[in-house]
């Protein structure tokens, strides 16, 4: 079981996603904003990020660089979930150091399956 963070300003979004990943075992905390993802990081151990990119207070790309800029944070993989579909976008995405990429809408099988490969991938 892994301690996931979900970070999206939907909360149908959130709570679709919170269903998913808690029937797959995972612990899921959810918070709306990139703020509050930075505050729930100092709180409790967390071993993925699945950040949404267009969120008020601080966006997912802002909190990814955050992330990346931190040595306690490095580590933890981060997946953006975003509409931003541009290949641009996916670009910057990655570049700002996401692990991976999944467009909205998204198959919530698939962001499970991400995600356990993403877990099966941090603990070699």
């Amino acid at each position: 079981m892994a301690s996931i963070l979900v970070v999206d300003d939907d909360p149908d979004i959130c709570a679709l996603l919170e269903f998913k990943l808690t029937s797959g075992g995972h612990a899921v905390t959810v918070e709306h904003d990139g703020e509050a993802a930075l505050a729930a990081l100092e709180q409790q151990k967390v071993d993925l990020v699945l950040l949404d990119w267009m969120m008020p207070r601080m966006g997912g790309l802002e909190v990814c660089l955050a992330m990346r800029a931190d040595g306690r944070y490095a580590s933890i993989p981060v997946l953006m979930l975003t509409a931003k579909a541009q290949e641009s976008d996916v670009q910057r995405g990655l570049a700002a150091g996401a692990d991976d990429y999944i467009l909205k809408p998204f198959s919530p099988r698939e962001v499970a399956a991400r995600i356990d490969a993403s877990l099966a991938r941090a603990v070699r």
